[in-house]
C-alpha cells in the first residue's frame, strides 16, 4: 500500500498492548541515505491550552508498526522501549 504523508497525518495512532490513543501523526524520520521513512513522530499534548508547553514528543520506529489502516495506525510497544524525543533519537538508535 502506497500512503502519502497528507493522509497519513489524518490518521490516529493506537498502541495495540495497552489500547490507548497515542495521538495523530505529525512527522516522519527519513534516512537520507536509503530514502526510507525511519519512524513516526507525534507531537506531545499541548498543557493548558499551550500556555505550559508541551508534553514531550513521542517516536514510533517502523519496527513497531503493525499496520496501517484506513483511520488508523496499530503500533504494540512497550512503555519502556517508546523512544520519547528530548532523549536525542539518533538515526542509528532507532534502526537496532
Amino acid at each position: 500500500m502506497i500512503c502519502s504523508f497528507s493522509s497519513l497525518r489524518d490518521k490516529e495512532v493506537v498502541n495495540v498492548k495497552t489500547g490507548e490513543k497515542i495521538g495523530f501523526v505529525d512527522d516522519l524520520e527519513l534516512d537520507s541515505t536509503t530514502g526510507r521513512v525511519v519512524s513516526l513522530v507525534i507531537y506531545g499534548r499541548s498543557r493548558a491550552f499551550g500556555l505550559m508547553g508541551r508534553d514531550e514528543d513521542i517516536v514510533v520506529r517502523c519496527s513497531d508498526i503493525d499496520l496501517i489502516g484506513e483511520d488508523t495506525v496499530l503500533v504494540r510497544f512497550e512503555k519502556d522501549t517508546i523512544c520519547i524525543k528530548s532523549q536525542r533519537c539518533s538515526v542509528e538508535n532507532l534502526l537496532k
